[in-house]
Parts: C-alpha cells; sequence; structure tokens
C-alpha cells in the first residue's frame, strides 16, 4: 500500500468521535466494496498497534474464531 494512501487515511479520520469512527467501519463492511479494503486495514493497523499483548491475542482468538468453519 501506498504510504500517501495510508496517511491520506489516517488523516481522514484523526479527530473523529468513536460514533463517527464505527460509521465508518460500518459503512465499509455494509458497503462490501473492495476499494474500502484498504481503509479497514489501515484502520486495523491502529487498533494493533496500539493495543496490549493481552488485546492483540484477544484479537488474534476472536478473528480465528471467525474464521473456523
Amino acid at each position: 500500500m501506498n504510504l500517501n494512501l495510508r496517511n491520506a487515511i489516517i488523516q481522514n479520520v484523526t479527530g473523529n468521535t468513536q460514533d463517527e469512527l464505527k460509521d465508518t467501519i460500518v459503512d465499509a463492511i455494509q458497503n462490501g466494496e473492495e476499494k474500502m479494503l484498504p481503509g479497514l486495514g489501515v484502520l486495523f493497523e491502529v487498533i494493533w498497534q496500539n493495543a496490549s499483548p493481552e488485546d492483540q491475542q484477544e484479537m488474534l482468538s476472536t478473528l480465528e474464531n471467525g474464521l473456523k468453519r
């Protein structure tokens, strides 16, 4: 991913409230458009980088359970 795209996405949501961030995430998921995936990836990157090791482990468990068939 282009670094400029990452910065643009972060700049676009910096200062948003939790409700605005949730709306952004929910809209991207419900929309289902491929072009929204990089934005969700950048948001996840921010979450991951700011999470404790325990929170990261919980996210991995949630992801693993969500991917089970």
